[in-house]
């Protein structure tokens, strides 16, 4: 097959979770021996025309000049790219912003889109945009000839919103398997004598439900928090929690060894993310060995299930830190672990995404 991954940055992945996926399975992919192309930013940070036997088309993206509006552009001129290439599958990571030029795709290839997660709910926008985000969502159901949901809440959603099926496919992660205790120097922390939170700052990811929590329960232990706090919201926390000297904003970190260390070495993992589908973040954590205490929503106990801790306010927060200890719950950590190997495997994964593929092109050849 010949194949298009539309809607990231670009590979290979220095941006989060759509990127690391299009790395992933598009690589995968060129190994089955297929024609696999992705496309990536013009200033992407990678400026070869192949990665690991994976095709790379840089499009003009203004997102650097213009902000979000940039995104449009960037996506348009994808897709008008994809028209001239012949593609028989086009696979479109997310909506927001493509889903406008839905009338430009080509009429060629089969459209199929993972549907992300509910972006109109995330509280960073606006009333009219997130508005719009409706809009967009509709669109992209309309103009998909498949769907796929990377979670069952996704599915659900989609289902009674929609009356449309979609095929659920979860994301993944890879196990983690060698610690290495000398990257925690680099953080002048020790093993399993820090909190870590790592997210997006924005108000929905409940970074500072967390941090008062923890203000709260007033323990003498470090607390990274990992992230992009160079924005208005960053700011803001960290102005808040000023005087608080154990509260460390790290700043985004990118090199998964020493994510995966500083989660494995970590006392408790705050988890926040209460919109969205199979967050990324969570996977690489229960990948980790982490222990992990999560906001108290559909998204993540459908993932977690009963081996996590839940909050919903700081008063929780405060009460699972006094209350709870990890060596005491190593179980639901192997739990989680063991879920990570068995469930949520890269391999399972792609291997998914590639079998409803062909079934897409075959119900495509039949006229179904």
């Amino acid at each position: 097959m010949k194949i298009a991954i539309l809607g990231t940055r670009g590979i290979p992945n220095h941006y989060s979770g759509f990127e690391q996926f299009a790395e992933f399975f598009s690589v995968f992919l060129a190994e089955k021996g297929h024609d696999v192309y992705v496309y990536n930013s013009h200033d992407h940070l990678y400026q070869e025309k192949t990665f690991n036997g994976v095709n790379l088309i840089h499009q003009y993206d203004p997102e650097y000049k213009l902000g979000t509006f940039g995104q449009f552009i960037y996506d348009y001129n994808c897709i008008m790219d994809s028209r001239k290439r012949n593609f028989d599958i086009i696979l479109q990571l997310g909506y927001t912003s493509n889903s406008i030029w839905f009338f430009l795709l080509p009429k060629k290839p089969i459209i199929i889109t993972n549907m992300d997660g509910l972006e109109w709910k995330r509280s960073k926008y606006s009333k009219p945009v997130q508005q719009f985000l409706r809009f967009a969502e509709r669109l992209a159901v309309k103009s998909s000839d498949f769907l796929i949901s990377d979670s069952l809440g996704i599915q659900k959603y989609i289902d009674s919103k929609y009356s449309v099926s979609s095929t659920y496919i979860a994301y993944g992660a890879k196990v983690f398997k060698s610690p290495n205790e000398d990257i925690l120097k680099e953080y002048n922390v020790e093993k399993h004598n820090y909190n870590m939170i790592m997210a997006r700052f924005e108000p929905e990811n409940n970074i500072e439900t967390i941090l008062d929590g923890i203000v709260l329960a007033g323990h003498e232990t470090t607390v990274l928090v990992l992230g992009n706090h160079k924005t208005k919201y960053g700011e803001y926390l960290k102005n808040k929690f000023k005087s608080f000297n154990l509260i460390r904003f790290i700043g985004t970190e990118f090199d998964i060894k020493k994510l995966n260390n500083l989660r494995y070495f970590s006392n408790f993992y705050f988890h926040g993310h209460s919109v969205g589908g199979t967050n990324p973040s969570l996977l690489e954590a229960m990948a980790s060995n982490a222990f992990i205490i999560a906001h108290d929503n559909h998204f993540n106990k459908t993932i977690l299930k009963e081996n996590g801790y839940y909050f919903s306010n700081p008063a929780e927060v405060k009460n699972i830190l006094d209350t709870i200890k990890k060596n005491d719950n190593l179980q639901l950590v192997q739990n989680n672990f063991d879920a990570i190997e068995n469930e949520f495997n890269w391999d399972k994964i792609n291997g998914e995404y590639l079998q409803l593929f062909e079934e897409c092109l075959s119900k495509s050849k039949a006229g179904i």
